[in-house]
């Protein structure tokens, strides 16, 4: 891998022929986690689905270690390693724990690994190994946080983005999976999270970048942007 994972150069796109991007760049270290924090409807879940090209970007560039992937289809981006955990987890409801986790594994690169990555995931998660027979449908909803987020590491992800981790989940719930997101990112895995929990996001976050209206409007490392008083009231509501 380069020292840049995950480069995105002034992306312009939206729904139908509404805008909601407006040249937006970021650029993502290898090893870090990084987070895009903003109130709601400052453009973060779009960027990530641009990146993923559930959107197709309008203008920009979306570069995966050194390699210009903009045009290549969801599919295509998952093959090489992208990955997004998407907001409201999208599970298959009527299929159990374990067969949701063997969907993440359709790359065939990952194919070989299944056993393994299983192994990992009821590692980390030792709920979902107790309910691996159970109806994901039926989980509860930070169970089914933890089974999406299990399903993208299935993947064996170059670059994980997590749109929403915390969202609906109780105050230890979410200090749970950012514990596991803590252990994944010393892991050496790299990291997106778009995170409504701007003091947990922050916290763990190696970089920041602070989204209003379609725009990137400032970024730095994390703990600096979590210093600054005036980005706190007037871009993340605090």
């Amino acid at each position: 891998m380069t020292d840049i994972a995950l480069e995105i150069e002034n992306v312009e796109s939206g729904y139908g022929e509404v805008q909601v991007l407006w040249g937006v760049s970021l650029k993502v270290r290898t090893g870090q986690l990084t987070t895009i924090l903003g109130a709601n409807g400052a453009g973060k879940t779009t960027t990530l689905r641009t990146i993923m090209h559930w959107l197709k970007p309008w203008k920009g560039r979306v570069m995966l270690d050194g390699q210009d992937v903009t045009r290549l289809s969801m599919h295509a981006k998952a093959q090489k390693g992208l990955v997004l955990v998407p907001e409201g987890r999208q599970l298959f409801s009527d299929m159990t724990v374990e067969e949701n986790l063997q969907m993440g594994a359709y790359p065939p690169r990952t194919r070989k690994n299944v056993a393994r990555n299983l192994d990992r995931v009821f590692t980390l998660f030792p709920r979902l190994q107790e309910r691996k027979r159970q109806l994901a449908g039926t989980l509860s909803g930070g169970e089914q946080q933890m089974l999406a987020v299990g399903r993208g590491l299935m993947q064996e992800p170059l670059v994980l983005m997590i749109d929403e981790l915390s969202l609906g989940l109780s105050p230890l719930l979410a200090q749970q999976l950012f514990l596991t997101l803590k252990k994944l990112k010393g892991e050496g895995i790299t990291i997106v999270l778009v995170e409504q929990n701007v003091h947990l996001a922050l916290a763990l976050a190696d970089y920041a970048y602070v989204m209003a209206e379609g725009r990137v409007r400032l970024e730095g490392p994390a703990q600096q942007v979590e210093n600054m008083d005036e980005v706190r009231s007037a871009y993340l509501g605090l």
